[in-house]
């Protein structure tokens, strides 16, 4: 029988306790999606597509189509990036086969920005 020092077991490798490393997943980054002003797409399609892509009531929908009237750009959103590029494919598409030169963007939002 081998001589052996505290912590070691027969064979001379040393006795370890037993560690679980722990995993944390990162939160997705948020991105929001961004409604660009045009001239020409009717006020009332502009309400039509928020309601239909992005789930908004009369209300709020009303609400960002005037913003983006009066600003130029308006949040239709925040989503993780495959909801935002979902969404903004799907609202493009929509609003380009209506003949709308309205656009859609997704934009990474900064850390700490609301």
């Amino acid at each position: 029988m081998a001589t052996r020092k505290d912590g070691e077991d027969e064979d001379g490798a040393g006795l370890g306790v037993a560690t679980r490393t722990r995993t944390r997943t990162k939160k997705p980054a948020p991105y929001k999606v961004l409604m660009l002003n045009d001239d020409y797409t009717p006020m009332e399609f502009v309400v039509l597509v928020l309601q239909r892509f992005f789930r908004m009531d009369m209300e709020a929908a009303t609400r960002v189509m005037l913003h983006v009237h009066q600003k130029g750009v308006g949040v239709c959103g925040v989503f993780t990036y495959e909801v935002a590029a979902r969404q903004t494919a799907a609202g493009r598409r929509r609003l380009h086969i209506a003949g709308g030169q309205l656009n859609l963007c997704a934009q990474r939002l900064e850390r700490f920005q609301v």
